[in-house]
């Protein structure tokens, strides 16, 4: 399978609490909610994730976005919402040692060497894995060279706090642009794929 993460980040690169005031509130975080204000006024950015659902074959999440989604798009009725229809219809994987029995219909424990299982996964089967949300599984599937493709969905606002999608310290990682657009509230998206190690300047003699 094709492993791709789906992220909403912050001009500083926040992804922490984007959707609402107590989403989640870890390390004192109390600017929760950022992204819902510009992306509920863009209907092009709206499109473009009914769009990327839609052509997921299954879904990844770390356990807490896993739960939020459970929450929200797992009890929601209306299989006309495209975003809805896709998560309650396809697949779900959760990488979680604590979690041993999901509500969620069709969702499948990984607990054990969730590196291995997912490697497993993406040999084994065909389509597309979307990974959203869940920063703490996504840094570890890139440090592990298991993302084939990162979109970014980048907002016109600086948080100053929260957590960043990438830490201060990391492993080094070129990437290639293979998309990019904006919408007209200033939304940017990027699409990236990782092609190993960067290329840095050398020293020169004068």
């Amino acid at each position: 399978m094709k492993l791709t993460t789906i992220t909403h980040v912050s001009v500083d690169g926040v992804m922490q609490g984007l959707g609402g005031p107590d989403e989640d509130r870890r390390g004192g975080f109390e600017r929760g909610g950022w992204a819902l204000p510009l992306f509920g006024e863009d209907n092009e950015t709206t499109t473009f994730l009914n769009q990327v659902f839609q052509r997921a074959d299954a879904f990844l999440f770390g356990r807490r976005t896993y739960e939020i989604f459970a929450g929200y798009w797992g009890v929601m009725a209306d299989s006309s919402n495209p975003i809805a229809a896709a998560l309650n219809t396809r697949p779900k994987y959760v990488a979680s040692t604590t979690l041993t029995d999901p509500q969620w219909a069709d969702t499948t424990v990984l607990s054990g060497d969730v590196v291995a299982a997912i490697g497993e996964l993406k040999a084994e089967q065909a389509g597309e894995l979307q990974v959203h949300g869940s920063g703490n599984l996504v840094r570890r599937l890139f440090d592990n060279q298991l993302v084939d493709e990162i979109t970014l969905l980048t907002y016109p606002v600086v948080i100053g706090q929260g957590t960043r999608l990438f830490p201060d310290t990391g492993p080094d990682t070129a990437l290639e642009l293979v998309d990019s657009r904006s919408t007209p509230k200033g939304v940017t998206i990027q699409v990236y794929r990782p092609t190993g190690r960067p290329q840095y300047a050398t020293a020169t003699p004068d």
